[in-house]
């Protein structure tokens, strides 16, 4: 008899804005050879798809009526999952500034972040994952056995945000990410903290792995 294959496991790396998240999942996913997932990206690409069609992002309703007609799908390329929209792969489009400013807005509406869990939840199909966002721990997979919440003071992250070129304003999407009804930006209660304030993005990522292997899950041997 073949013996069962192991369930899937999800590495889940929470935290607000510019805290570093996304890079940690990347290096931690690359590492352990498992599937990584940028959340944000999707809301990124049902933004920029509110965006481009006119729709104010301020307006739930429309909105929500508008979520069939997207066409959002995700596919993996390279060990990491991509956000398509109406058959478009998007990348740049992800981080333009328009996008940048109305995204938490657009992730606040319950209709939303229902289709997104639940295309989240379905990623598990690939085998394990880092997933990075902010309620990964908390909401979408909150019987994970590993969480981390990766932060870091304003100050810093919104000179992270200006040395990549942004303008966006960290305080005002704090406050709407912490503050929505729906699955807000908070930190799961049996999540390691991590403050990367004054550390290199090697040394969370060290911090993350070291406590992985205290847990029994190491990179695989060359």
């Amino acid at each position: 008899m073949t013996p069962a294959s192991p369930m899937p496991e999800v590495i889940a790396i929470d935290g607000p804005a510019a805290s570093g998240k996304s890079s940690v999942a990347r290096a931690v996913a690359q590492k352990l050879g498992w599937t990584f997932v940028n959340t944000g990206n999707m809301y990124r690409a049902v933004t920029w798809a509110v965006l481009d069609t006119g729709i104010d992002p301020s307006d739930p309703a429309a909105i929500t009526a508008a979520l069939d007609r997207m066409g959002i799908d995700f596919k993996t390329e390279d060990g990491e999952t991509s956000v398509c929209i109406g058959g478009k792969t998007l990348h740049a489009e992800l981080t333009e500034d328009r996008v940048n400013k109305a995204v938490s807005l657009v992730a606040s509406v319950p209709a939303v972040r229902q289709k997104l869990v639940a295309g989240q939840r379905a990623l598990t199909r690939l085998g394990s994952l880092v997933m990075e966002g902010r309620d990964i721990g908390s909401v979408v997979f909150p019987h994970s056995r590993f969480k981390f919440y990766v932060d870091a003071s304003e100050e810093v992250r919104t000179a992270r945000r200006q040395a990549q070129g942004h303008v966006d304003q960290i305080s005002a999407r704090d406050r709407m990410d912490s503050s929505r009804k729906t699955s807000p930006l908070v930190t799961a209660p049996d999540a390691i903290v991590i403050d990367s304030s004054h550390l290199s993005l090697a040394e969370v990522i060290d911090r993350v792995l070291a406590d992985l292997a205290t847990r029994g899950l190491t990179p695989p041997t060359a």
